[in-house]
């Protein structure tokens, strides 16, 4: 199970940053949508996937590295591990020079020792494949790691799931490199961001985002009838971003993605 936890691109009364919860266990992008969920749902992560470093991705990990780090020791007691944050190289250098610094925010790679810290870092690369294991006797999960084209190194996700696969692109502009990746496969959803409205296309393109019209150009290289989940636009641009994408011929079951949307993941 997927859980949309936020979904637009900056913050207002109900509008959160992106963030995914998938069966309980991994965040998919840490955004201001974390703090929708309880403290023992938090303590419950054991894996975060980020895409990129910007802050509307990122901001849930150094806040969440400080609220979970006693109940975990509760619960885990001996056996306490830490939280796996797995990222591009890039990202995960980032974070360490700029958040987990000690002017920022505490070094949470660090603490409560160095040995046991809370969170881990772990880089991986466009391509690879990751094995998350899951609990209960259930399938491991699969994701891909897949490219995106934005201002500072940046990928999407892929999770294998029964019906098809869950594609998230990411914060991305035009990006064939994706559809060249994708090429092949059964996709059963599409959560794809769209930032801007038509009238801003060429600070969509300058920023490494898509207006409706991009998303237009994007949609014809993906093959089939998907249902598409429209992501990350900014709150005062909803209305006409949502309007524009109506109004676009498209074969494709196009929707908004919600805060609180819930995905199933698993063939019951």
């Amino acid at each position: 199970m997927i859980r949309v936890l936020g979904c637009h691109g900056a913050i207002a009364a109900h509008c959160n940053t992106t963030a995914f919860l998938l069966d309980n266990d991994v965040l998919i992008d840490a955004g201001s949508g974390v703090g929708q969920l309880q403290l023992d749902e938090l303590a419950g992560i054991d894996h975060i996937l980020l895409s990129h470093s910007h802050l509307d991705h990122i901001l849930g990990v150094p806040l969440m590295a400080d609220s979970v780090i006693k109940l975990r020791q509760a619960l885990q007691g001996n056996a306490f591990q830490p939280i796996c944050v797995h990222a591009l190289p890039e990202t995960l250098e980032t974070l360490k020079t700029h958040i987990f610094n000690g002017v920022i925010w505490p070094d949470f790679t660090r603490i409560p020792a160095p040995d046991r810290p809370v969170l881990q870092l772990k880089p991986f690369q466009i391509g690879d494949t990751l094995h998350l294991p899951s609990s209960g006797g259930k399938a491991d999960r699969h994701i891909r790691v897949l490219p995106a084209a934005h201002t500072v190194p940046a990928v999407g996700f892929a999770l294998d799931t029964p019906k098809g696969w869950w594609v998230y692109t990411g914060d991305t502009g035009p990006n064939p490199k994706l559809w060249q990746a994708l090429a092949g496969l059964n996709i059963a959803e599409l959560v794809i961001e769209t930032a801007f409205g038509n009238a801003d296309a060429d600070l969509a393109l300058l920023s490494g985002h898509l207006s409706p019209h991009t998303l237009a150009e994007e949609l014809k290289q993906l093959h089939g009838c998907v249902n598409v989940h429209i992501t990350h636009p900014k709150p005062g641009e909803v209305p006409i971003v949502l309007k524009q994408i109506q109004a676009l011929s498209c074969q494709h079951n196009i929707s908004t993605l919600r805060e609180g949307q819930v995905f199933a993941t698993a063939s019951n």
